[in-house]
C-alpha cells in the first residue's frame, strides 16, 4: 500500500507512525535552482562511491562527494569518507537549509545520478556516528524523483516526488523505524544532485 503519494500540505508529516518526516517543497527560486545544479555539477570533488558489501567491494555507478566543518572522517557501508571544506555555494545552501528547518548541520553527503538508471536501495541512516533522532535535510536539484518510505515491522510504504530546488528533513525516529530509498527509473535521462544536510558527532 503506498500512502500520501499526493501532494501535502506543507510541513505536514509524510509518515503515518514511528518518525517525521517533512517536504517543504521548492525553497528557492527556479533561476537559484538551475545555478546551484550547475555549480555543484561543476565544482564539487565528484567520485564513484565505494562500498563493502560482504566482503566485497562494489563501485556504484553513482558518484558522491563529502563536506564538513572540519576534515573529519566518516564512515557507512563499511567504507571511511574523509570530509572536505565546505565550499561557498555549499555553505550558501547549509545557511539556507538551517534558517528553514531551525536545525544545526556540520556536514553534508552529495549525490550524484546521472540518470534514472542510478537510484538507491532500501537502507536508513544509521551510522553509529551520526546523531541519534537527529534531522538529515535533504535538498534536491535536478530531475524529479521519486523517494520512498518503507516501516521495517508493518511494511507499509509513504512515497514522494522530489522537485528541482526542493527540501525534504527526516527527524526523530524515521531512521529506527523506516526504510527509504530512490528508486530506479527509466523514464528519467537527466542527472539528480542531492545534499544531504546531517550531525555528526565528533569524538
Amino acid at each position: 500500500m503506498d500512502l500520501f503519494s499526493t501532494e501535502l500540505d506543507e510541513n505536514q508529516n509524510l509518515l503515518p507512525k514511528d518518525g517525521n518526516v517533512l517536504y517543504y517543497g521548492h525553497i528557492m527560486s527556479l533561476g537559484e535552482a538551475n545555478f546551484y545544479l550547475e555549480n555543484l555539477l561543476q565544482t564539487i570533488a565528484w567520485k564513484n562511491d565505494e562500498a563493502i558489501i560482504f566482503g566485497k567491494l562494489i563501485i556504484t555507478k553513482r558518484k558522491v562527494a563529502w563536506y564538513g566543518n572540519t576534515n573529519f572522517n566518516y564512515t557507512y557501508s563499511n567504507t571511511t569518507k574523509q570530509a572536505l571544506i565546505w565550499t561557498p555555494e555549499l555553505l550558501a545552501l547549509k545557511a539556507l537549509v538551517e534558517e528553514k528547518t531551525g536545525e544545526t548541520y556540520n556536514s553534508c553527503l552529495l549525490n550524484l545520478y546521472h540518470n534514472g538508471n542510478e537510484g538507491m536501495a532500501w537502507h536508513s541512516d544509521g551510522e553509529k556516528d551520526l546523531k541519534k533522532n537527529g534531522a538529515i535535510a535533504s535538498l534536491s536539484f535536478g530531475a524529479e524523483r521519486k523517494f520512498a518510505f518503507k516501516h521495517k515491522d508493518s511494511k507499509e510504504t509513504v512515497s514522494k516526488i522530489l522537485a528541482h530546488g526542493s527540501l525534504l528533513v527526516m527527524k526523530d525516529k524515521t531512521q529506527t523505524h523506516w526504510l527509504h530509498r530512490l528508486p530506479p527509473t527509466t523514464r528519467v535521462t537527466t542527472p539528480r544532485v542531492n545534499l544531504t544536510f546531517r550531525t555528526i558527532e565528533l569524538k
